[in-house]
């Protein structure tokens, strides 16, 4: 297996990028490493980069695109998966561009790379891309061949290709976006084309694609699989087999725990009976866990509580105030997020039927 996709390094313990914004506050960008690239200049090198979308799979919104036909335009492609959160909350601003530039020549093409095994399924992606109201063309690279000709290593990650085919300029992570909308002004207007607005696009996120509150975010990435896991507090770890587990409560921040009778695969984690449980000490304003039923069509009721009690107004989109949810599709669910002051909690969620597969945590 490819360390590429079986290694990703949490984006609390992987690169970090400090800007200076506004009045000298400092954001944190995280990113999600895989092997060092072998091109790092702010200039690179097309040589194949457009010619491997040749190699899609599949496309959704539009008819196959090739190198020819993108010759001449100014082409941003973004390397995206539906579940990640770090691409989910670019998206207000790359829609945006997608948009306000289409009559002015630039292409947006989204690169689909998946991560998890259910996000090869075509039908989860193009149901991803109709509710994200996505209209721009997305190719399918389920073979990771457009990843690798790009050499690229993150999601999201972002190219600006100009007129000659060069790569002006690349975005790893979330942020930049001043920056990257000037460079898409300044190559349209290298192409010729007129009248190019100077304005920069105002994004108006909601859901998933707020910006995190990186002041208040002190919990990474998790993923539930042994093979990548931290901090799993319940004893007795059984690889790839039922196993009854208990949680020790309470637990350290940033440690998880399982009650119930529960399979721990590589990659997920399968509850078998009905009213298990996964326990989670966090510091962050949002908490996300992707998940999905592991049959197609069956839906799994929950209910989350914070601290023992139910969220009332810190409950995520996707559940009530009383904590309530369903989970019928293979994405991220958005479980918590807190309107007051943050501190340490305890996230429980506990799945009254079967069946559920879950595959990582975010926060934000």
């Amino acid at each position: 297996m490819i360390k590429r996709i079986t290694y990703r390094y949490h984006r609390f313990w992987g690169i970090m990028f400090i800007t200076i914004i506004g009045t000298g506050l400092l954001r944190c960008d995280f990113l999600q490493p895989y092997p060092q690239r072998s091109k790092s200049s702010t200039m690179l090198s097309i040589n194949d980069e457009l010619s491997s979308l040749k190699n899609a799979n599949a496309w959704i919104n539009s008819e196959p695109l090739t190198a020819a036909e993108l010759k001449g335009k100014v082409v941003l492609v973004q390397f995206c998966t539906y579940t990640c959160i770090n691409w989910l909350r670019t998206l207000p601003y790359v829609r945006a561009w997608a948009e306000k530039y289409k009559d002015k020549g630039l292409v947006v093409i989204g690169v689909h790379t998946p991560e998890f095994s259910f996000e090869k399924k075509i039908d989860n992606v193009g149901r991803a891309i109709k509710e994200m109201e996505i209209g721009y063309p997305i190719a399918i690279d389920n073979d990771y061949k457009i990843w690798e000709g790009f050499n690229n290593q993150y999601w999201p990650a972002l190219y600006l290709i100009d007129v000659k085919g060069n790569i002006r300029h690349h975005q790893f992570g979330e942020g930049g976006y001043e920056q990257s909308e000037k460079i898409i002004q300044q190559l349209l207007n290298e192409a010729g084309s007129r009248n190019i607005d100077s304005d920069l696009v105002t994004a108006t996120p909601s859901g998933f694609e707020v910006p995190a509150d990186w002041s208040n975010l002190k919990s990474s990435e998790n993923y539930l699989g042994y093979k990548r896991t931290e901090n799993f507090a319940s004893p007795n770890l059984t690889h790839d087999k039922q196993h009854a587990y208990t949680a020790p409560l309470p637990l350290n921040l940033n440690h998880w725990a399982l009650s119930g009778d529960w399979t721990v695969k590589g990659q997920l984690i399968t509850l078998n009976k009905a009213n298990g449980r996964i326990i989670y000490s966090f510091h962050a304003r949002d908490l996300h866990l992707v998940m999905g039923p592991s049959v197609a069509g069956n839906k799994i009721r929950f209910r989350v509580l914070i601290n023992g009690k139910i969220p009332g107004d810190a409950h995520g989109i996707d559940v009530d105030e009383q904590g309530n949810g369903t989970v019928i599709d293979q994405r991220l669910y958005q479980l918590v997020r807190q309107r007051k002051s943050i501190s340490d909690c305890e996230f429980q969620i506990e799945f009254f039927d079967p069946g559920v597969e879950g595959f990582s945590f975010t926060f934000g």
